[in-house]
């Protein structure tokens, strides 16, 4: 098993391999604040290379074999591939090779107490509500998000190592690597069908991770979702259960309602009795579940609900979490991260609602490998909006499948009765929204890759 010693420094030079990415760039500067000579490599240059750039973070532009040097440890993102010339380099140096998420288990361990946040959908929202939750209390809490939040002015905060909380994703089972203290499991659903065969091998992936918890470990678990029930037979730790449907839950909220704007409020009856209520100042009913996720994982890990309210009043989403980019002739341009089915829904439901004039979404569908498996999903998934635009997919860490193509949804889309049409790039997208768009219109434009772009675009 691979061991990192945060004081040891037995690896002077660190060296990432695809450091751009959310994920890395924050280890990566973490690192760096830890006093470690680090460096590493992306594609092509982006805004927050220039942050690493800033905290002495030696970056190259292309992934060359001339990247290796003297480095004493290399850790490769997940979207490196085995024909990557500057992996190969790596490898050949004969030292050692790890990915992102073992070295991240492997960090795991130098910390005193650490509260890992997991799931298909939410993970991102809940870490960055625990985050607000524990820089509003006494602690000082090392934090690392897979998006930028202005509360830590980024996607890591170097704290002490009394405390680490991160995000757990389930990508390539990165999960069976992760051994922390608290465990969030906020919902399991068919995703990365680039990497697991169906559900059923989620779940399994899911199952071993608890396994591998030991005694002591706390497991925080949405049982509305019924892909989480298994779980409960794996946790050797204490399970501690949140639900808005069981009232048997240890964290059951209920008395909930709705705000003119789509905000929730609900009471949330602790496993001690306690009954607390809370308003929250941002839409979506599937927030209630992310508020209720980051109040047990505070409340259980020592955190008073002094703060915990404060937090919840104060907070303000991430960045790409339905942010409102600016105005364009009346119209309210926003934009999000949702790039799978139920997300998807779960994010247009509620504007729906709420709109005051039409519901325009640009949606940029993620991966090949997603948009082919999860097709007939994503055609079931806009009936909320008066109108949707498809552009082309964006590949990620993917080649190039001839087999699928937005053309393939939009066509599903118009079979369904959506008003649904391909336009391949931003720049088509943005010259139709700008002729089409009405006064009191909101238009969102939503996916993983880079469609926060497209909403700068317009506005601009």
């Amino acid at each position: 098993m691979f061991t990192f010693n945060l004081d040891d420094h037995k690896y002077k030079k660190l060296h990432f391999l695809g450091i751009g990415g959310v994920s890395m760039s924050g280890i990566a500067l973490l690192m760096a604040k830890n006093g470690f000579q680090v460096s590493g490599s992306d594609r092509s240059d982006r805004d927050n290379l220039q942050i690493l750039r800033d905290n002495g973070i030696e970056i190259y532009i292309g992934q060359k074999k001339d990247n290796i040097k003297d480095q004493d440890l290399f850790i490769y993102t997940d979207a490196i591939l085995p024909d990557n010339e500057e992996y190969i380099a790596a490898v050949d140096t004969g030292k050692e090779v790890v990915s992102r998420g073992v070295f991240l288990g492997a960090l795991m361990r130098n910390y005193e107490k650490s509260i890992a946040v997991s799931g298909s959908h939410g993970k991102s929202t809940t870490t960055s509500m625990i985050s607000k939750m524990l820089v509003e209390s006494p602690e000082d809490p090392t934090i690392l998000l897979g998006g930028f939040f202005d509360d830590i002015k980024g996607n890591v905060l170097a704290g002490s190592r009394d405390f680490l909380l991160t995000e757990a994703c389930e990508f390539k089972g990165n999960i069976l690597h992760y051994y922390p203290s608290t465990a969030v499991i906020l919902n399991i659903s068919e995703d990365h069908l680039d990497y697991y065969r169906d559900l059923d091998h989620i779940i399994e992936t899911f199952e071993g991770y608890m396994d591998h918890l030991d005694e002591n470990s706390k497991v925080i678990l949405n049982i509305d979702d019924e892909n989480t029930h298994s779980l409960l037979d794996h946790i050797k730790g204490e399970a501690i259960t949140f639900s808005t449907k069981d009232e048997k839950a240890d964290y059951y909220a209920h008395n909930i309602s709705y705000s003119e704007e789509g905000y929730p409020s609900f009471d949330l009856r602790f496993k001690d009795g306690t009954i607390e209520h809370y308003d929250l100042g941002f839409m979506g009913g599937y927030n209630i579940y992310n508020a209720m996720a980051a109040i047990a994982a505070s409340y259980e890990n020592g955190i008073e609900l002094a703060p915990i309210h404060r937090a919840l009043n104060l907070y303000k989403p991430l960045h790409r979490r339905m942010e409102v980019i600016g105005h364009y002739h009346d119209a309210t341009i926003m934009t999000d991260y949702a790039h799978h089915p139920i997300e998807l829904q779960a994010t247009l439901e509620p504007l729906n609602e709420h709109k005051k004039n039409r519901l325009v979404c640009v949606f940029q569908p993620h991966t090949f490998s997603r948009t082919k498996a999860l097709l007939n999903e994503f055609a079931d998934s806009f009936y909320a909006c008066d109108e949707v635009i498809v552009t082309d997919i964006f590949p990620a860490r993917e080649k190039f499948d001839p087999t699928i193509h937005s053309k393939d949804l939009v066509d599903l889309l118009k079979k369904n009765k959506v008003n649904a049409r391909y336009i391949a790039d931003f720049d088509g997208a943005k010259e139709y929204i700008q002729e089409t768009i009405e006064k009191d219109d909101l238009c969102l434009t939503t996916g993983c890759g880079d469609p926060d772009v497209l909403a700068k675009m317009i506005v601009e």
